[in-house]
């Protein structure tokens, strides 16, 4: 069955499919760039990658030689007609390479704006978060809060009782979740200097998330005043500053100076004392 006549030149289809793909990667970058939006970059991404994929195919099908040829060879050389006819040859052949030289470069552009669309993902992935978690919403005077939005009050809370507070206006902050517990008169110990003044009128605070694997610490035992890790056994001594005494965590819960303000309200004296979460974060790189 003999193929029916080109509609548009050789190539052509390939250099739309490398195109598309291109545009699709330079479209995910900015959708990515701009907060990102994940169906969207679904979609763009799949188009990119989709584009490369049929470029290749159509590049192998129109423009790669099909299989063994065999051309009798002429006993005489010379002439007119095989002049003309290695003229056209010559012709031919520099038009090819210069259109699988365009094509290549549309190749060229298309996996580059895939590999640029691919940095910020990646950059996303790596085990170093900035300082993501080294400052978090709680600074000094704002307000602890129940997730509800609650200011909290010292007399709110019982001797022995535990409560996960937030800085007020932050109530969905996860990584400025914190345990607020009301110790007995006279137990708290500082373990330096500078944190005498942390624990007014027996309140202290510590982050909530688990210093092993990021997990909540959820759970509060006032006889013994330790905290509990649910996921992983973790245990942490709540006098000792939520130094870890048992299970994998291997660093203290960081812990978050309090005051309280002219109108009677437990606040924060800061942000933590160091950054929050899992301690791989601050080993050293290799």
């Amino acid at each position: 069955m003999s193929r029916g006549p080109r509609t548009s030149p050789p190539g052509s289809g390939v250099a739309l499919a490398f195109g598309l793909s291109a545009l699709s990667s330079i479209g995910l970058t900015v959708v990515y760039a701009f907060g990102g939006q994940p169906q969207l970059e679904g979609l763009l991404l799949g188009v990119a990658l989709g584009g490369l994929a049929v470029g290749l195919v159509r590049w192998a099908q129109d423009l790669m030689p099909g299989g063994g040829y065999v051309e009798q060879r002429d006993t005489e050389m010379g002439g007119t007609l095989q002049s003309d006819a290695a003229v056209r040859l010559f012709e031919r052949g520099e038009e090819e390479v210069q259109r699988r030289s365009f094509l290549g470069k549309a190749l060229g552009a298309a996996l580059g704006a895939l590999g640029l669309a691919a940095l910020f993902p990646i950059r996303s992935l790596g085990s170093a978060p900035g300082t993501s978690l080294v400052v978090t919403p709680w600074a000094d005077g704002i307000r602890a809060v129940t997730i509800d939005g609650e200011p909290v009050r010292p007399e709110e809370l019982a001797i022995g009782g535990v409560l996960t507070v937030f800085p007020d206006g932050h109530p969905d902050a996860a990584d400025a979740q914190t345990l607020l517990i009301h110790l007995s008169p006279g137990t708290y110990r500082p373990v330096t200097s500078d944190r005498e003044g942390w624990a007014p009128e027996d309140f202290v605070a510590f982050s909530k998330v688990c210093t092993h694997a990021g997990c909540p610490v959820g759970l509060y035992q006032p006889a013994d005043h330790r905290l509990f890790c649910p996921c992983h056994q973790s245990i942490f001594d709540v006098l000792e500053a939520a130094a870890p005494i048992a299970g994998p965590a291997t660093r203290p819960l960081p812990q978050l100076p309090l005051r309280i303000d002219t109108e009677g309200y437990i606040a924060a004296g800061g942000d933590y004392s160091e950054p929050i979460g899992p301690g791989y974060w601050s080993r050293p790189r290799a």
